[in-house]
């Protein structure tokens, strides 16, 4: 072989190494991602419990049973159901904070969580009284996340 050839069949060479090796590290990326969500069922978990709680408040409404209850008056079906939503999303964000296995960033969840409750909580309480709440809470939140390190 010639100088030339040479070079030439080196630099096609590590080109096909190359392809392969980003195909690999695609493979590892996906491998990575598909164990990190069998690992961690957590939030897979808590929306199926909203979706079931929601199903669950509109069939005792359709059914009557919500108006036996003790609900606080002015408290409609979907203000239930924005606060049950919230509620389970807050218990993500504590589980989140509590148990390293599951340690995630948890302030996207809290602010929805938050908000879901407010939404939940306008009917009965007011916005004027909700918005502190959701002020207290991420700071609160901030200070455990910040203490936990």
């Amino acid at each position: 072989m010639t100088g030339p050839e040479r070079y030439e069949k080196e630099e096609k060479q590590p080109q096909v190494d190359e392809k392969g090796e980003e195909k690999q590290q695609e493979k590892m990326n996906e491998k990575t991602f598909d164990e990190k969500h069998r690992r961690d069922p957590l939030g897979t978990m808590i929306w199926a419990g909203i979706l079931i709680w929601a199903g669950v408040v509109l069939l005792g409404n359709n059914l009557g049973v919500l108006d036996r209850l003790a609900i606080p008056a002015g408290m409609g079906v979907w203000s239930l159901i924005f606060l049950g939503a919230g509620v389970l999303l807050f218990v993500e964000v504590l589980l989140r904070l509590i148990v390293p296995d599951y340690s995630e960033p948890v302030i996207g969840t809290l602010v929805v969580a938050l908000v879901f409750m407010g939404i939940g909580l306008n009917d009965t309480v007011g916005w004027e009284m909700v918005w502190p709440f959701l002020i207290i809470g991420i700071g609160l939140i901030m200070l455990l996340r910040g203490l936990r390190r």
